[in-house]
């Protein structure tokens, strides 16, 4: 029999390599002989987590912080564990105890970070983040990280700072170039172009280095009205992280015809009786921000931020083992859910950042996909979906680099991919409409921007809220925003993304003649 003290030795030594199918086959080999020896479960549970079996890490990590805890590192990656299976309300009390345990650790710390952020605690994010870079000030990450938080804090002065220390830590860290080129509108006289081209010209074999900078530069041609310029950066920038990704439009078309299939449900009963969710939803890049700041000023309503609660609600009530959030898969297991425990679950699994004002907003924009779900879950929950120009709506999504994370926009780094999505998107929203009737407020972007006060009165009164005048002066509102628009919002309404893609209209000539054949109005 092999000596447990070699096969620790071996465990130790794998899993300081990171080699994960290493690790977790030397931790299950001791944990039959010691299955209450706190580092072998600690070790085995990030090693399961970073494998991807996230039941296993979850058991194990949360044995470790039972068996030791006063050990702020198991408490931490025990929230970070929570935080990637989506249990929001869990991580972020997980996250409260490590950060109560005094971390000291930068690595630690910084997953802390980000633990907050994802739970929308970015004031704890930033102090994370910033304890993490006076430990190891020159790491680059944590530089960035503690630049995300102060963007969604409002403090784009200092987020500027962070993001040149970043860069002049490694000036390869190439996600803080896009992030600084995004902060502030570029000028002939204050921009980042002599130092973005020899870098792409030095680096342009590596994909990662190609998508960040040819967007950063899209972005500062942009700024300087060099749209032909612009177009070719952003084609190229998305090209280079598609090939990364390997999407196929097909799959998106499938979950949308097993969505327009699924309904209307045959004896579907009544869902939660909670009126506290307001969800925003709608094509990314269509003014999801704006009209989350106006409501959010309201002091009934609490914006809980971008959640991913109801999609793992509705995956966990659905019972669904396929591997990924949506398919059609789990699209037609809907008639196993208990309709009112999903509503329940998802409200329990917001708290306890909301629970405090009579309202919260979920704005996950790509919530327009599950509205038949919401609508059965929670009927008297208030959906709101707004619409914009269907050309700037696709030119947005185009223009956008999103969370490499993030599930949903894979159609994004291909222009007509993209057509062909909002297409997509364009049929389910009637087809909501029918199954649903009255049940989804749709807005449009352009009513919103040119008579604000109307609209917003409007969208209070769908919402069952009283009128309130700070809803007019949202650029005041100071809740963090960490979505792509959190520069822009921070300003009053102002029309010059209205119709933006006629500045590009020479190079869109496929995407209009997409949209048209499809029957979607472009002027």
């Amino acid at each position: 029999m092999t000596d447990p003290a070699h096969v620790f030795s071996g465990l130790i030594e794998a899993f300081n390599r990171h080699a994960w199918p290493a690790t977790r086959q030397a931790g299950e080999r001791l944990l039959t002989i010691a299955p209450d020896h706190p580092m072998v479960c600690y070790m085995t549970g990030i090693a399961a987590m970073e494998l991807g079996d996230m039941t296993r890490a979850l058991d194990l990590l949360y044995k470790a912080t039972q068996i030791e805890p006063g050990r702020p590192d198991f408490a931490t990656q025990y929230a970070k564990a929570l935080a990637l299976v989506r249990l929001m309300r869990d991580a972020r009390l997980a996250a409260d105890r490590a950060m109560a345990l005094n971390p000291t650790d930068p690595g630690n710390l910084d997953t802390l970070g980000v633990v907050f952020t994802q739970t929308h605690a970015h004031d704890l994010a930033a102090r994370m983040f910033r304890r993490a870079t006076e430990l190891v000030p020159r790491h680059a990450p944590y530089r960035f990280n503690l630049a995300t938080a102060l963007v969604a804090e409002g403090d784009i002065d200092e987020a500027e700072r962070q993001l040149e220390a970043s860069i002049a830590i490694d000036p390869r860290y190439w996600k803080a170039h896009l992030t600084l080129a995004q902060l502030r509108k570029q000028t002939p006289s204050s921009n980042h172009l002599e130092r973005l081209e020899p870098l792409l010209a030095q680096h342009g074999h590596v994909a990662e280095a190609q998508t960040y900078l040819h967007m950063a530069m899209a972005k500062e041609y942009e700024d300087l009205g060099d749209f032909p310029n612009a177009f070719r950066h952003f084609t190229h920038g998305k090209a280079a992280g598609k090939n990364e990704r390997g999407y196929s439009i097909d799959d998106d078309e499938a979950i949308f015809r097993a969505l327009e299939n699924v309904y209307p449900l045959q004896d579907a009963k009544p869902g939660s009786t909670t009126r506290e969710p307001i969800f925003i939803v709608g094509m990314p890049r269509t003014g999801t921000t704006l009209l989350e700041r106006i409501l959010s000023s309201h002091p009934d309503v609490y914006s809980a931020g971008e959640l991913q609660n109801f999609a793992m609600a509705y995956k966990y009530a659905a019972q669904s083992p396929t591997p990924t959030l949506l398919d059609p898969e789990t699209i037609g297991l809907a008639h196993r859910v208990d309709w009112q425990h999903l509503g329940e679950t998802y409200l329990s699994s917001t708290r306890p950042a909301t629970g405090n004002r009579p309202h919260f907003i979920d704005k996950l924009p790509h919530n327009f996909l599950f509205v038949g779900f919401i609508a059965q879950a929670l009927p008297h929950a208030k959906i709101v979906c707004l619409r914009r120009d269907p050309v700037d709506t696709c030119l947005s999504n185009f223009r956008q680099l999103f969370a490499a994370t993030a599930p949903y926009y894979g159609y994004s780094f291909d222009l007509l991919d993209t057509g062909r999505y909002y297409v997509m998107f364009d049929r389910l929203m009637a087809h909501w409409r029918k199954a649903f009737p009255g049940r989804v407020l749709e807005v449009q972007y352009e009513s919103l921007v040119d008579n604000q006060e109307a609209i917003s009165r409007e969208l209070l009164a769908f919402c069952e809220l009283p009128w309130d005048d700070a809803c007019l002066r949202f650029e005041d509102n100071p809740a963090p925003v960490n979505t792509a628009s959190a520069v822009q919002v921070r300003a009053p309404v102002y029309r010059t993304a209205m119709k933006r893609w006629k500045k590009y209209e020479p190079q869109l000539g496929e995407l209009l003649a997409l949209l048209r054949d499809a029957g979607i109005a472009v002027d």
